[in-house]
């Protein structure tokens, strides 16, 4: 395998590309978006390294599990919120090398184990779980709607969701969607969806979520994005127009 990695800092930050299939010339809202999530994130012991060449989507990105913005619960482990190998760079050894390195990294800091989202069936905008099921994660917890906690333990212990992540209900009836921006597809995908309502005459709520706090008190699963409609929780997917005609139709 060839290829050299990089690991994100406070200090090269504003001069790396973030990796993500983004390759807009001018300035993308959602990069510098996400680029001011990091710059707080990194902070607090989140990771993100990436394959060191120009315009590669070859990337891992964890955090301890205390100070990841997702309504998961456990002692000592952490959570791994994207691993992504496309195109070209697919079948070079990349992705495993980058899970070993997370794995590694959880073990010399002395982890319980780490942690991601799955589902009951491989859903888009998740990581390869079965990638994930091959190198020893299991299922160790389920929501209603069949997303899925998997976790490598290196002690016998396990996180789990929260309680409030499994309500998957809120009071309102309109079309809801909780973000942050660590994705920098989340802010076109924000601004998709509040057109589309806006064109169709659609109530809709766009809340964003813009702290760890709010983070764990999620009504729902959570990895930068979650839908509801008519108060049942739908998705973590980022939707696209067709997708908003099919649920809004219900």
């Amino acid at each position: 395998m060839e290829g050299r990695f990089i690991n994100l800092t406070e200090e090269n930050l504003a001069d790396e590309h973030l990796c993500c299939i983004i390759r807009s010339k001018v300035v993308h809202p959602g990069v510098e978006a996400k680029r001011q999530w990091l710059a707080q994130r990194l902070k607090e012991g989140h990771v993100f390294r990436k394959l060191d060449e120009a315009k590669a989507t070859v990337f891992i990105e964890y955090a301890p599990l205390e100070t990841a913005w997702v309504p998961v619960v456990g002692e000592n482990y952490d959570y791994l919120y994207c691993l992504w190998v496309t195109g070209a760079h697919r079948g070079k050894g990349y992705g495993r090398a980058l899970m070993e390195y997370c794995l590694a990294d959880a073990r010399k800091r002395g982890r319980s184990g780490v942690c991601m989202l799955g589902a009951s069936k491989q859903k888009s905008w998740l990581s390869d779980q079965a990638f994930a099921k091959g190198v020893g994660f299991e299922v160790v917890d389920t929501t209603a709607s069949g997303y899925e906690l998997l976790a490598l333990s290196f002690d016998g212990t396990a996180p789990s969701f929260a309680p409030n992540a499994k309500r998957e209900r809120i009071e309102g009836e309109e079309l809801t969607v909780y973000y942050d921006m660590q994705c920098p597809y989340v802010a076109r995908s924000v601004e998709r969806v509040e057109a589309y309502c806006r064109e169709n005459g659609l109530p809709v709520s766009l809340i964003q979520v813009d702290s760890l706090q709010k983070a764990k008190e999620l009504p729902c699963a959570f990895n930068n994005w979650a839908v509801f409609y008519k108060g049942a929780f739908q998705t973590v997917n980022l939707l696209d127009t067709a997708q908003l005609q099919r649920m809004c139709r219900r």
